[in-house]
């Protein structure tokens, strides 16, 4: 059961990643909605595990990363922090899950999802940092993509909220 919630994980980031709106030097996908949900839904550590399954894919050539990208070579440029973030953003929208911020509480789960948000641009900007240089890590790296992750963390809340209210009507 738990290989087949990885295998169905991993296809549902994929999926996240294909979905992408052209940004310089990162794009913008779903990909944090897709962990975060992942990390809720499964709990921390199967959900860290699944986002670390799916990174390995793409490390291993597979295009499952932004746009379809794929191989080592994405982790190592500007978009390297954000993806080694991706599973501690999960962890930390499965733990506070667990501790019952998700569906059944939906502003609680909302901060969550901001939480993990706010941790993959802190840690991706913190990588472009060292690349590009503070300032414009933060105009590049950050700035673009709060209004998104504010968005995306809604969105993941009300998933998560029907998400519960279809388990609770079973």
């Amino acid at each position: 059961m738990k290989l087949f919630a990885i295998v169905l994980g991993t296809l549902l980031l994929a999926a996240s990643s294909w979905i992408t709106v052209p940004m310089v030097p990162v794009p913008m996908t779903l990909q944090t909605l897709a962990v975060t949900l992942i990390g809720a839904l499964y709990g921390w550590r199967l959900g860290s595990v699944t986002i670390i399954a799916w990174l390995i894919e793409g490390a291993l050539g597979l295009p499952v990363l932004a746009g379809g990208a794929a191989g080592v070579a994405h982790f190592m440029g500007p978009t390297g922090g954000y993806l080694l973030a991706f599973p501690l953003a999960g962890a930390l929208a499965g733990w506070l899950a667990e501790r019952g911020w998700n569906g059944s509480r939906p502003f609680l789960a909302f901060l969550a999802m901001l939480a993990g948000n706010a941790l993959c641009l802190l840690l991706g900007a913190g990588w472009l940092a060292a690349m590009i240089g503070p300032v414009k890590a933060i105009t590049a790296g950050v700035l673009p993509f709060v209004f998104g992750g504010f968005l995306k963390s809604i969105l993941a809340a009300a998933m998560l909220k029907v998400w519960a209210s279809t388990v609770r009507r079973r």
